[in-house]
């Protein structure tokens, strides 16, 4: 085997930059993610395990159509390295499993894939396990679990008065955190477009109604690409308004809605909201009339839809949404991912030797001389000759060549870690000079 170490002229990298679409559909509660229909799988009710009619996807896609395997009267029946139960572990073993739950020593085999840690010197946990759980909970030696598969999907997050803590309900004296959160990036943005601002001559968002969308990263990578985001709302299938980031600069303007030019109505700016392209939210303030009243959202009776209903019900926990209006949202995500490139050069008199077997001429003897203290192999051997002849019954002149069908990638301590193999064998000879272009994503 030849090694021949990369010179730094022969290994670049370079950032690979896409922008894969996202399209939501929302209806009656329901969200369709790029018209990707529910799968029924042969273990389960969704082959991803997770919910297709909301929309969620699932990260990594760990899990495909694996059940979860139960007892009779316990979760988790089994143990890895184990087989199924039958009386003869250990006291802690058998008691815990009854219990189904709480801090173990060992690692359950519940039939699919999840993420487990032991809790040592080292101190690693999981971050959704807190602190003072983690020193409490738990004892040293006991097993820290996870779940999978993660799941992610948009919602919808509405609020009469953003920065005002709730003085009745279930929220009562929460602050809307969500909004809170985002106020600097608010502000921070401002240079952009005045849109952005928590107080301006276009209102003050601290006491006025807002309506975010969420969309978790896991949809749009690194940023939001500008100038790609689209809200439409329809009634019976018919649009009657649209939102576009036509300025690239967040502002999302109405393009398109017949009923506001209709009746006259002047109210509120041309803008609606402004999108968070590097934190994944879009808010709407937009509160005119995109259609006649009619319409029940909620407990309210007789409305005109406007974008402070768009998304409505969009796992928001909100009910009595009206079957006869669609939302829709489309945009662009934005992925970079780095490629490195190396050049494996195979020059003039080099790589010319195969440790394969059928490289030798047939009945040979590879060993010259073995005994309890030599071994010695034969110096005689005769290398095949396959070089091509242009005349029939006519071997040709002895050359030494190879074919090289994969090229191997080691470490500085020649640890192999990673393997380019070609589609074809290409033919390498003595007096010729070969370069191979690798490349891998990282």
């Amino acid at each position: 085997m030849s090694l021949k170490r990369f010179k730094p002229s022969d290994v670049f990298t370079n950032t690979m930059k896409a922008h894969p679409r996202c399209d939501f559909v929302m209806l009656e509660g329901r969200t369709i993610y790029n018209n990707v229909p529910g799968q029924t799988g042969s273990r389960n009710d969704q082959v991803r395990n997770v919910s297709s009619s909301k929309g969620y996807i699932s990260l990594y896609e760990y899990n495909i159509d694996r059940p979860v395997i139960r007892g009779n009267t316990f979760y988790g029946n089994r143990i890895v390295g184990a087989t199924m139960l039958t009386g003869t572990y250990s006291a802690e073993v058998t008691a815990s499993i009854k219990r189904g739950d709480g801090p173990v020593s060992f690692v359950r085999d519940n039939g699919r894939i999840y993420p487990w840690i032991s809790k040592d010197s080292a101190r690693s946990s999981f971050k959704t396990v807190g602190a003072t759980s983690y020193n409490n909970e738990f004892e040293y030696g006991e097993v820290l679990t996870g779940e999978y598969p993660l799941k992610a999907a948009i919602s919808r997050d509405f609020t009469t008065d953003p920065s005002s803590s709730a003085t009745t309900g279930p929220k009562k004296g929460v602050y809307n955190t969500h909004y809170v959160a985002l106020r600097n990036k608010l502000n921070y943005y401002s240079l952009l477009s005045e849109h952005y601002k928590v107080s301006s001559s276009y209102g003050i968002k601290n006491s006025q109604p807002l309506n975010m969308i969420a969309i978790p990263s896991i949809f749009y990578g690194t940023k939001i690409q500008p100038g790609s985001v689209s809200l439409k709302m329809y009634v019976n299938g018919a649009v009657i308004g649209e939102l576009q980031d036509r300025r690239k600069n967040g502002e999302l303007l109405q393009v398109d809605g017949a009923y506001r030019l209709v009746t006259g109505s002047t109210s509120g700016s041309t803008v609606a909201g402004v999108v968070l392209y590097n934190e994944g939210y879009i808010l709407l303030t937009g509160s005119w009339p995109l259609a006649a009243a009619g319409f029940t959202f909620g407990a309210s009776s007789s409305v005109s839809p406007s974008w402070l209903h768009f998304g409505y019900g969009t796992n928001s926990g909100e009910t009595q949404i009206p079957n006869n209006v669609t939302h829709r949202l489309t945009f662009n995500g934005t992925t970079e991912t780095q490629v490195m490139t190396m050049f494996a050069h195979a020059k003039r008199g080099e790589v010319n030797y195969s440790t394969n077997p059928t490289f030798l001429e047939y009945g040979q003897d590879r060993t010259y001389f073995t005994s309890s203290n030599i071994y010695e192999e034969n110096s005689d051997l005769r290398l095949k000759n396959f070089v091509s002849s242009s005349y029939s019954d006519y071997s040709a002149s002895f050359k030494r060549q190879v074919y090289v069908s994969r090229v191997g990638i080691y470490d500085a301590n020649k640890n192999l870690i990673g393997v380019a193999t070609l589609a074809d064998p290409v033919l390498k000879k003595e007096s010729e000079d070969i370069s191979f272009k690798l490349k891998i994503d990282i």
